[in-house]
Order: structure tokens, then sequence, then C-alpha cells
């Protein structure tokens, strides 16, 4: 059996006031992100009947890749940057790939 993509939610409540803010310090983590050969995508997504709320999806190609990403200096500013902003602690669900399968996923 193949190894599955290791995949995150990040759930992220904001502060009202602070959506904003919230949303470009995400997208500039996201685009260095996918930057990182373990990344294989890395969403930002906001919640349309409540805008205070955001999911980030964080495929990667191993726990590894996903441990090594908490050790860049992008995600130390988005942690340090967003860490006030949050309405309250940011939660995640962790999964394996099953469809379609990893192969799908650009190099």
């Amino acid at each position: 059996m193949m190894k599955a993509m290791f995949i995150v939610h990040v759930h992220v409540h904001v502060k009202a006031e602070c959506v904003d803010a919230f949303h470009q310090a995400s997208l500039e983590n996201a685009r260095n992100s996918v930057q990182e050969p373990g990344i294989a995508r890395f969403d930002v997504l906001r919640q349309l009947d409540d805008p205070t709320r955001f999911v980030l999806v964080e495929v990667y190609r191993d726990t590894a890749a996903a441990a090594a990403h908490k050790e860049t200096a992008h995600y130390a500013t988005w942690r340090d940057a967003v860490a006030d902003m949050m309405a309250e602690p940011r939660s995640s669900v962790k999964y394996a790939n099953c469809f379609p399968g990893d192969d799908g996923y650009a190099l």
C-alpha cells in the first residue's frame, strides 16, 4: 500500500475586527507554503455565512513535510502575527487521503 497524503483542516474563528488582517496574513503564508517541496496544496477558505470563520486545508506529501512546515520562517511569521487575532484557539482535524489518488496532485 502506498503512503497517503497527510491532510490537515485547521479551523479558525477570528475576531471580527481582525478578519481582513488575518485573511492577508494567511494568504501570504499560503503563497509561501505552496513553494515547500513537501506541500501539495494549501487552501485558505472563508465561511460564506460567517466571515469570521476560516478553514486552512493543508495537504502534505507525508507527516515529515507537516513537521518541516512548522519550522519555516513564514509559518512562524504567520503564527505570531495572527495569535491575538483569534476569537478562540484554533483547532485541527487530520486526515489520510482516500480519493482521488495521491498521484493526482502536482509535484
